[in-house]
C-alpha cells in the first residue's frame, strides 16, 4: 500500500507543479482518479493508514520544498529542472523529501521511485532518477546532507 500511497502523492505535486493547481484541488483531483482506477480495476482501495502516508508526503513536500529543491539542485549535475522531464523531477521531490525528512530506509524507497518513473516517466527516466536518489543517498552517507534517522529493516 506504501507504494500506492506514493504514487498517489507523485501524482499530486506533478498536476500541482505542472497545471499550476492548487494543492488541495489536486489532492482531490487524485483521489477522484484514484476511487474511479480502483473501481474500474476492482483494486483493494487504499486504506486511510495508506491515505494518511500519501498526505504527509505532500504536504511535507511543500514545507520542506526549498530545502529539497537546493538538495536536488545541489546533486543534479548537467541539469536544471527546466530541462528535466516534470514527471521525472515530480519523482525526485518527492523521494528526496522522504530521504531527507521521513525514517524510511532507503532502498525501498528507491525502488518504488524507480517504478513510478518507469510508469509515468520516458524511456530513460528509470535510470536517471536512480542515478540521481544513488547520488544523493552517498552524499547522505557521506554527510554532505542531513537526513532524518532511518528505521531498520526487517
Amino acid at each position: 500500500m506504501r507504494r500506492k500511497a506514493r504514487e498517489l502523492a507523485f501524482k499530486v505535486l506533478f498536476e500541482h507543479a505542472v497545471g499550476g493547481v492548487p494543492l488541495e484541488e489536486a489532492w482531490q483531483h487524485a483521489l477522484e482518479a484514484q476511487a474511479a482506477e480502483e473501481g474500474e480495476l476492482e483494486a483493494e482501495p487504499l486504506d486511510a493508514e495508506s491515505l494518511a502516508f500519501a498526505d504527509r508526503l505532500v504536504r511535507g513536500y511543500q514545507a520542506q520544498q526549498a530545502a529539497v529543491d537546493e538538495a536536488l539542485r545541489s546533486t543534479i549535475e548537467g541539469w536544471s529542472f527546466g530541462q528535466m522531464a516534470q514527471t521525472d523531477l515530480s519523482v525526485l521531490r518527492l523521494a528526496t523529501y522522504e530521504m531527507l525528512f521521513e525514517p524510511t530506509p532507503y532502498p525501498p524507497l528507491i525502488e518504488v521511485a524507480v517504478k513510478i518513473a518507469k510508469r509515468y516517466g520516458g524511456e530513460d527516466s528509470g535510470r536517471f532518477v536512480n542515478g540521481v536518489l544513488a547520488r544523493l543517498h552517498r552524499r547522505i552517507e557521506a554527510g554532505e546532507l542531513r537526513a532524518a534517522p532511518k528505521l531498520e529493516r526487517g
